[in-house]
């Protein structure tokens, strides 16, 4: 794959993962459920995986956020295996506005596979992982 190419590639995923953090964190759920292929899937510790659109939307309406909240996504390396598919790891923390101020709630990885498809890149696969 060509330099350009890859530059594409990882320009491309850095835009969903911006779109899908700036989304959750405004508890736009379309917006976030419009970032997902029609198959794809969520794991998340101590739940059994979300499959699809329709459940991908109902977990993330449940989320919906009730106070100022914002997902730091930081330290991404992505990494292809094609001009249709790629792989994105990134690190996590979870923040919460409080009566005492802004608290880190969760420290942890996002494993994400995403797919290109009718010229748009996708999320398939999301895999959080939490540090204790």
């Amino acid at each position: 794959m060509s330099e350009s190419t890859q530059a594409w590639v990882v320009a491309g995923v850095r835009a969903v993962l911006g779109a899908h953090t700036q989304a959750q964190d405004a508890g736009r759920t379309d917006e976030i459920v419009a970032l997902y292929t029609p198959d794809a899937v969520l794991e998340i510790p101590g739940m059994d995986p979300v499959e699809g659109r329709d459940a991908i939307h109902a977990a993330f309406k449940g989320w919906e956020p009730v106070k100022p909240q914002l997902h730091l996504v930081t330290n991404t390396v992505v990494t292809s295996t094609g001009e249709d598919e790629a792989r994105a790891l990134s690190d996590v923390a979870f923040l919460q506005r409080g009566e005492a101020g802004w608290a880190i709630g969760v420290v942890g990885h996002y494993d994400d596979t995403l797919r290109r498809q009718d010229g748009s890149w996708l999320l398939h696969r999301r895999k959080t992982t939490y540090q204790a």
